[in-house]
């Protein structure tokens, strides 16, 4: 039996889906203030050092883009990045860089 690969098609959700409860649990641990500056790959192996697992690091980046909160966690400002100075030869072994 071959499966629908139509993208409008009727597809059952997966077994292992979060439950809106574990969801909310997600969002709760995320926004308490010990994690708030920290991404989900520090903030699940954070509380399965205290013995509690609520879903795998991928799950938890998922929940956050869900509910708009996936940005920068840190305290820091995001760097502006730095534009490289550029340099113009206008004849042969004018220019040399480092790279």
């Amino acid at each position: 039996m071959k499966v629908d690969q139509r993208k409008n098609a009727d597809r059952p959700a997966p077994a292992n889906k979060l439950t809106e409860a574990e969801c909310q649990a997600i969002l709760k641990v995320c926004n308490e203030p010990r994690f708030q500056s920290l991404p989900p790959s520090q903030i699940v192996p954070a509380l399965l050092g205290e013995g509690h697992y609520i879903a795998s690091v991928s799950s938890y980046y998922r929940v956050l883009k869900a509910a708009n909160q996936q940005h920068r966690r840190g305290r820091a400002s995001a760097s502006g990045g730095r534009i490289p100075s550029s340099y113009v030869a206008t004849k042969p072994n004018q220019v040399w860089t480092g790279t």
